[in-house]
């Protein structure tokens, strides 16, 4: 006894609680848990095996009852005319179709040329007025050079003359705009060099 008691000192006292906390709930389950027992006369049911009868509703209405519907008439036939098959040639209604002989194509026979041209100006668009000019009311013209490109686009824009230095931008500014035809030599496009145009400032009453 002695021993039990020595043994159990060194036990927590939580972990016996829980032991026997353990120990009274599984006595408590397996006692009032468990279903109580029935009798054979509780548990017995009876199946009614009588088959009611459905009275099924009927109709009255029998085929010579229903009354009888013609189906409408067919569609009316109708008569397509035959075309009658042309009696005359196509020569006589038409014409007869002259005969052309066939053109002889080589590069013996045939030569293309091509003709030589300066540039063409395409678009051109006028300076706008300086607004200094414009404020004191200053006239004048201003001549311009540049050249044109093989693809028409001007360049190399310098300025020649000019009456006033007011005009000088806007003059370069319109340049730029411009696009022209390239010049043409042997049938290429090739660069057109020293093009000159004057431009006049005049303020308009």
């Amino acid at each position: 006894m002695g021993s039990i008691i020595r043994l159990m000192g060194g036990i927590p006292i939580a972990a016996i609680v829980t032991v026997a906390l353990f120990m009274l709930m599984t006595r408590l389950i397996f006692t009032e848990g468990a279903p109580p027992e029935q009798s054979e006369e509780e548990l017995s049911f009876t199946i009614n095996d009588e088959v009611q009868d459905i009275a099924a509703r009927r109709r009255d209405t029998t085929i010579e009852d229903v009354q009888q519907v013609d189906p409408p008439p067919p569609p009316p036939q109708i008569d397509r005319q035959r075309a009658e098959q042309p009696t005359e040639g196509l020569a006589t209604v038409m014409g007869e179709i002259p005969d052309f002989a066939a053109p002889q194509l080589n590069s013996d026979s045939v030569s293309f040329s091509v003709s030589d041209r300066d540039a063409q100006p395409l678009v051109r668009i006028e300076p706008q007025y300086p607004m200094r000019a414009l404020e004191r009311g200053t006239e004048g013209t201003c001549n311009v050079r540049f050249d044109v490109t093989a693809d028409g686009t001007p360049t190399n824009i310098r300025i020649i003359a000019c009456d006033s230095s007011l005009f000088e931008r806007a003059a370069e500014r319109a340049v730029e705009r411009w696009r022209y035809s390239p010049k043409v030599q042997d049938g290429v496009p090739v660069a057109r060099v020293n093009v000159e145009t004057q431009f006049e400032f005049r303020i308009s009453q």
